[in-house]
Formats: structure tokens, sequence, C-alpha cells
């Protein structure tokens, strides 16, 4: 994956342009430890090879991954980065995949496989945001207290 900062200023842009056969969650994840962002929000446009998405469950309380084994294109693919309760930052993104005949798949993005690329916006906020262990869900959801 490349990187150039395009926008300096109180939210500092990146434009990410991934490689062939890069995992897009563990290439942003250690961009934005990185750049020790801890609150930044970013979309996408692309393609992939092969993906895993994930269906929250909410009565389980798990994530259902769903696994697409051929070309998609990423049709869009939006997230955002806040610290984890242990303080590291944490993606949470989703994605939209379009398939050769139309159809469409959504859902949190788990993994993939960049093919041919994958064009990402990231711009980083100027304050920082924290998740916090959800009682209800056991999720970390970003909290604002």
């Amino acid at each position: 994956m490349k990187h150039k900062r395009i926008n300096e200023g109180s939210e500092r842009t990146y434009a990410l342009v991934f490689d062939v056969g890069d995992d897009p969650i563990e290439r942003l994840t250690a961009f934005a430890k990185a750049e020790q962002r801890d609150a930044a929000r970013f979309t996408g446009i692309g393609a992939f090879s092969e993906a895993v998405l994930g269906f929250f469950d909410l009565q389980r309380k798990d994530c259902q991954k769903i696994a697409l084994a051929e070309q998609a294109e990423v049709a869009s693919l939006v997230g955002d980065v806040a610290l984890a309760p242990d303080g590291a930052p944490q993606l949470h993104a989703h994605v939209v995949l379009a398939k050769r005949d139309g159809p469409a798949w959504g859902g949190h993005l788990i993994s993939a496989k960049v093919q041919p690329t994958l064009e990402v916006m990231h711009v980083e906020s100027p304050s920082h945001l924290q998740r916090r262990i959800d009682a209800a869900t056991g999720l970390a959801l970003i909290g604002l207290s």
C-alpha cells in the first residue's frame, strides 16, 4: 500500500492506494497504528478477488461470516477509526460489493484481497474517539461521554 498526504489542516487527508493481494483491514489498521490515529473516517472504491463479510446477529451476540470467493467491485467502503478499550486504534468498516451480474452483498468487512486496486480517502479528525464495551451487545461502540 502506498499513501500520500493530500490535505493539511485540522482534518489531514491521505490518499491510500492498495496493492494486489493486500488485505485492506490489515493495511488500514497498520496505517492507523503507525500514524497514531485516535479518530478518523474513510471511504473507498476498487475491487476484491475475495472477501469475508460479517452480519452481526443481535440475538446470538455473534458475527455470522459470509464468504465471497469471486471477483467483485467495491461499490462502497465506509468506516471509522476510534480507540479500542485497550487504547489501540480500532477500525469499523462496512462494504457493499457488486458481483459480475449485478447483485450486491454488504456487511462488516472482516477481510479481503485487493484485485486490481483499492483507493481509499482517509480523513483524520482533530479530536479523539474512544470505544467502550456495550453491556447489551458485548460490542466495542463509540462512547461520546
